[in-house]
């Protein structure tokens, strides 16, 4: 018999008796039934405890009082628990008491026994109209199939195993949970994690920094001025450029991962500040604050539609996930925020003497909220369902709006030199904060990246890029390579180690992993 107080493991933490326990339960769990009997035989370790056996032998003979006596003395289970596990014994009996036509014990057990137990009332009434529909619960199939009662109760012994607390009963996938616990950990203490494969649990875990993008892999210099932002698609096969020399480019990015000149988009008479791509990725806004907001046709290259006129000048646009309606806000107050449909048809607005100027506009990938910078310092988030409206207040004002791939978060940069997150939520009191980078007169972009958007990225005034793992305030990486202020980053949100950057020095720089680090992802 196993010495039940003997420890493994070099920190003496770990019970052996639990620990081979919990292998013979994952053992049986992975269908290796012999081999799980034989661990229990030579180890003298029962995946069952002698308190489940006794339940499971009064289950199978129907001794119900026998097991609500076992039921309750049984020590660590709370009240919701057992009460739980008192009405599955209860049901049984009374469905094997209409079953064998006794509706008077059925009643009798209904009224004076399931009724008190602290359980759902629909539970208790379903049970009330199986007296009168024992269809409903099978009971008309108990003369078909005389093996029923032994069915139902191996099917209860299965539900109780679920309520007992350990170490009567070893949770479900004990180990497995244990195994993904550790690996979790390690995961989320590695800065570099950027990646879906699952991972070995031969070695501790940890990656090195060829899992994102640190080094130029290509220049794109077709822009004859200063390039102020970058946005790729949503299928992460195109890049939107756009610039101080009046035009936006469509860039399309080839197997390889090489990127292309698919369209230059020139029908702006003043610089292009913005580009949002619609959620199929079939067409693409492009705006600037002395400019007006022209659809294109991603395929084609062609303008669809220009909305509003010359007078009517957006500082920043997104889309709604149907791609068939965006939203624009404008730097003019008189302008405010107006929702079209891809035909030009305004289906909403917000405007008026009290409207404040919008700076930055997002709509979240769910399509629930409405996001948009007021006044320089205000975040407003809009719920679109039920429009409730929260607003965020900075002590510094804004120059950039960003929301995480899940809906979930949203950043800002700030004149300040930091990048502030929150959750969109609104549990959060105070936002993350993320600094090294250098911003102080000019609209400085940044975004979020990598698997599950765990790193954020932001250009800088001093011509780097910085990257942040979103668990730390300091930067893990600076990238250097630009010659002037990098003005806007985006990550591809499927190629998850390539980042694009916009610069002053008329270049787009596409970062990718440095191949020739040794450190690879364990």
């Amino acid at each position: 018999m196993e010495n039940l107080s003997t420890v493994i493991g070099s920190k003496g933490l770990i019970k052996r008796n639990e620990f081979v326990r919990i292998l013979i339960q994952c053992l049986y769990s992975l269908d290796y039934e012999k081999s799980a009997a034989c661990l229990e035989l030579e180890s003298g370790i029962s995946c069952k405890s002698a308190e489940l056996k006794l339940l499971e032998s009064l289950v199978l003979s129907a001794d119900w009082e026998g097991c609500i006596d076992s039921l309750y003395g049984i020590r660590d289970m709370t009240d919701e628990q057992r009460d739980a596990a008192l009405f599955l014994v209860s049901q049984q009996c009374l469905l094997e008491s209409l079953g064998r036509g006794d509706d008077s014990l059925a009643l009798s057990l209904l009224r004076k026994q399931i009724s008190k137990l602290q359980v759902g009332r629909e539970q208790v009434h379903k049970l009330a109209f199986s007296l009168f529909s024992p269809e409903e619960l099978g009971l008309n199939k108990i003369h078909e199939d005389g093996d029923v009662f032994q069915k139902l109760r191996r099917n209860l012994i299965n539900e109780l195993e679920k309520l007992l607390p350990p170490p009567i009963t070893v949770p479900d996938g004990r180990l497995e949970h244990l195994v993904e616990k550790v690996v979790g950990s390690q995961i989320d203490s590695c800065i570099y994690h950027n990646s879906l494969d699952p991972v070995s649990i031969y070695k501790d875990h940890r990656c090195g920094r060829d899992q994102i993008p640190t080094e130029t892999v290509q220049i794109l210099s077709d822009h004859k001025n200063e390039v102020w932002f970058v946005q790729f698609s949503n299928n992460g096969n195109f890049l939107a450029s756009s610039s101080s020399d009046c035009t936006a480019i469509i860039w399309k990015v080839l197997e390889d991962c090489e990127l292309v000149l698919k369209h230059t988009l020139s029908s702006h008479q003043n610089p292009v500040s913005f580009v949002a791509w619609s959620p199929d990725d079939t067409m693409l806004l492009t705006c600037g604050n002395s400019e007006v907001l022209r659809l294109w046709d991603v395929e084609t290259g062609t303008c669809k539609h220009t909305f509003g006129d010359s007078g009517f000048l957006v500082s920043s646009c997104a889309w709604f996930p149907s791609s068939k309606q965006l939203v624009c806000g404008s730097s003019d107050p008189k302008k405010g925020i107006c929702m079209w449909d891809c035909e030009g048809n305004e289906t909403k607005a917000w405007r008026g003497v009290r409207m404040p100027k919008v700076s930055d506009i997002a709509v979240t990938p769910n399509g629930e909220n409405l996001i948009s910078i007021f006044s320089d310092k205000d975040i407003r988030i809009l719920n679109v369902g039920t429009n409730v409206e929260r607003v965020i207040s900075e002590e510094h004002p804004i120059t950039s709006l960003s929301v995480s791939g899940d809906s979930n978060y949203l950043i800002v940069n700030l004149n300040s030199q930091e990048i502030h997150m929150w959750d969109i939520e609104g549990s959060w009191e105070k936002p993350l904060t993320y600094k090294g980078h250098k911003q102080h007169k000019y609209v400085i972009r940044s975004c979020f990246g990598g698997v599950n958007s765990m790193f954020i990225a932001s250009g800088s005034e001093d011509s780097q890029v910085y990257i942040w793992n979103r668990r730390s305030s300091d930067p893990i990486e600076v990238l250097s390579g630009h010659l002037m202020t990098v003005n806007s980053v985006s990550w591809n949100p499927r190629r998850h180690q390539m980042l694009a950057s916009a610069s002053d020095d008329q270049t787009i720089r596409i970062w990718g992993p440095n191949r020739s680090e040794k450190t690879k992802l364990i």
